[in-house]
């Protein structure tokens, strides 16, 4: 299906209630409007005897939603694969930089002990 099923993006959901006549209870229904689907593609929706678009093929728009949900899903598997692995680096930077810092902890200490004690002029007079 590759990237077929993105003409999904182009489809407009509605609300709508059918004509009494088609639907005596009217009840307000979801879906999409058929003669929009065949505008995006005319593969989704099957014709009346005229040619024009009658209903909309939900088992093809729901196979293509799949496809999509599958496509979306792999990327999120690979980005928290890629997470947990920064979250690795990160732990390693942060041992390095504590590392560092008592290192340099260690460093000022022993500049501090080395420092030549203050010497003082006698006075001889």
């Amino acid at each position: 299906m590759a990237k077929a099923s993105e003409a999904i993006f182009s489809l407009r959901p509605v609300s709508f209630r059918y004509k009494k006549e088609v639907d005596p209870t009217s009840l307000l229904s979801c879906g999409l409007i058929a003669e929009e689907v065949a505008e995006v593609d005319p593969d989704l929706v099957t014709p009346d005897r005229d040619g024009k678009p009658e209903t909309v093929r939900y088992e093809a728009v729901n196979a293509m939603l799949l496809n999509e949900f599958l496509k979306e899903h792999q990327k999120v598997q690979q980005l928290e694969a890629n997470d947990a692995e920064q979250q690795k680096e990160i732990k390693a930077l942060v041992t390095t930089v504590k590392e560092q810092a008592a290192q340099i902890q260690k460093v000022n200490a022993q500049l501090e002990l080395n420092k030549a004690a203050p010497q003082t002029v006698a006075d001889n007079q």
